[in-house]
């Protein structure tokens, strides 16, 4: 066994990519994400898993800028984005386009994210760091999934929650 790097690597992730096509389109909302790092992580995450677009709402920090840039790897010129001052009404364009609009969220009526069907079209809604997504937001959504947690946290960070149920659909 031995690290794959240049050449081999882009080899590998280009043959990978070719044999496994994404069964979904996936787009994601971040709602009022404050902090720049969290959304450059999201970024260089969207990069990765292949999502068509990230739509930013509310206070999320926008391209350009230094902390996005550097914990992004610059994946902002590479990711279709978009800026939407209001999210409910982000949301409801997305709904109009087709999309099954998922909150990654605990509410009262939430699913684990892996038992939930997810449609071909999906996007996954996430929050503030704080305080999680609206409830003007959520009452747009769809449905709203969540991740079991076993250890004396509550939840995870946002962006590694997002990751988590996008993988999965990714692959589920």
């Amino acid at each position: 066994m031995r690290p794959l790097i240049g050449a081999d690597l882009k080899r590998f992730v280009r043959d990978y990519r070719r044999a496994n096509p994404p069964a979904r389109e996936v787009v994601a909302l971040l709602q009022s994400v404050e902090y720049p790092a969290n959304v450059g992580s999201i970024f260089r995450l969207a990069d990765g898993a292949g999502v068509k677009e990230l739509v930013l709402t509310g206070i999320t920090p926008t391209p350009p800028n230094a902390t996005i840039d550097k914990v992004g790897r610059f994946k902002s010129l590479r990711v279709p984005w978009r800026y939407e001052a209001d999210p409910v009404a982000a949301v409801e364009g997305l709904k109009g386009d087709g999309y099954q609009v998922v909150a990654v969220e605990l509410t009262d009526d939430a699913t684990p994210y892996h038992q939930f069907d997810y449609a071909n079209k999906v996007c996954l809604v996430v929050g503030h760091e704080d305080h999680g997504i609206t409830k003007a937001t959520l009452a747009t959504c769809d449905a709203a999934v969540f991740i079991p947690m076993y250890g004396k946290g509550l939840s995870l960070n946002v962006h590694v929650a997002l990751a988590v149920v996008l993988y999965h659909i990714r692959h589920g």
